[in-house]
């Protein structure tokens, strides 16, 4: 009797275990975290994705901003949450910066979460104010060497992206400018246009319209390419400073231990996504581009983006707590 009933079960186990529950998955609304305010560039990605994934897989993608303390409230809401893939979490670079600017977090991106993919790349664009007398990134960073520690550069908040794209920047050149945080983009660019500061590592949504506005003058990008929307203006690394790359990313990840199957899935629905026209337009006009990464792509590129920030936060000696 006992050991029909352990057959019996092993039975059940076989056929509703986590991979038949997979196949039917999902079964209710999917909820993407965004560790960004609505209206951020990450929520409009987030939100962009979200519109599609739940066209594509017929229920509700739920955007849910959980913002603040560099956007890890959200990761480690998503870090904590069951491994079924009704959480997700739409992260950025401040997965790989928090392990070393913060003394203390509630998670470990590499060991609580699993990636799904890369989503999304927003380059920087170098913007200086109208007056300044430079041309090229190549004259901007020989007028940084002729005048050391008399330039100076605006970022939206230390640790930030284009905080910390401008002091990788910065390094390579080997320069000695003076850094101006701010509470934000908007008031980080504003002085640059005003000439209270020389230049800024704006990211594409906040300093391309100003650029096509006349209110600056842009000088490189820091993708690896050119940019098809911005032809024109070259790369940091044909401007003098080979293999440079910086770029604002995007990336879905779900909590570790989610099934396989379940994040493969959602990678293949990403895929499906990117291929959209209407979404890789709407991308377009943020300044971003749509791309999506295998979960181990994704994996190798969260440990080398860890390890290139964490030298310069550790070199900076950053602290936010």
């Amino acid at each position: 009797m006992q050991s029909a009933l352990s057959i019996s079960l092993a039975g059940v186990c076989v056929l509703f275990g986590p991979h038949a529950a997979s196949q039917t998955y999902p079964v209710k609304p999917v909820r993407m975290l965004v560790g960004f305010p609505g209206g951020s560039t990450t929520d409009i990605i987030a939100r962009t994705y979200a519109h599609k994934l739940s066209e594509s897989l017929g229920r509700q993608i739920v955007v849910e901003n959980r913002a603040g303390a560099g956007a890890n409230i959200a990761a480690e809401l998503a870090a904590k949450s069951a491994p079924d893939g009704y959480t997700t979490l739409l992260g950025s670079p401040g997965l790989a910066v928090s392990p070393t600017l913060y003394s203390k977090l509630g998670y470990d991106a590499l060991r609580d979460l699993a990636g799904v993919g890369q989503v999304s790349a927003t380059p920087h664009i170098m913007v200086v104010n109208k007056s300044l007398p430079v041309k090229s990134l190549q004259e901007l960073i020989a007028l940084a060497r002729a005048r050391p520690g008399q330039l100076n550069f605006s970022s939206a908040g230390p640790g930030g992206s284009d905080h910390l794209g401008t002091e990788l920047l910065v390094a390579q050149a080997g320069l000695k400018v003076v850094h101006v945080p701010y509470k934000g983009g908007p008031q980080a660019i504003s002085d640059v246009i005003a000439g209270e500061v020389a230049m800024y590592f704006a990211a594409m949504p906040v300093g391309l319209p100003l650029y096509k506005a006349g209110k600056v003058k842009a000088l490189a990008v820091s993708s690896a390419q050119r940019l098809a929307f911005a032809r024109e203006l070259p790369t940091v690394a044909e401007s003098g400073l080979p293999g440079f790359e910086h770029v604002l990313w995007s990336a879905l990840l779900v909590p570790a231990g989610t099934p396989r199957d379940i994040v493969m899935r959602l990678n293949a629905e990403l895929v499906k996504a990117m291929n959209a026209p209407d979404l890789r337009e709407r991308l377009t006009a943020l300044g971003a581009e749509a791309v999506v990464t295998n979960p181990e792509q994704f994996t190798a590129f969260l440990k080398s983006e860890t390890d290139k920030y964490g030298k310069i936060v550790r070199a900076l000696g950053l602290k936010a707590d």
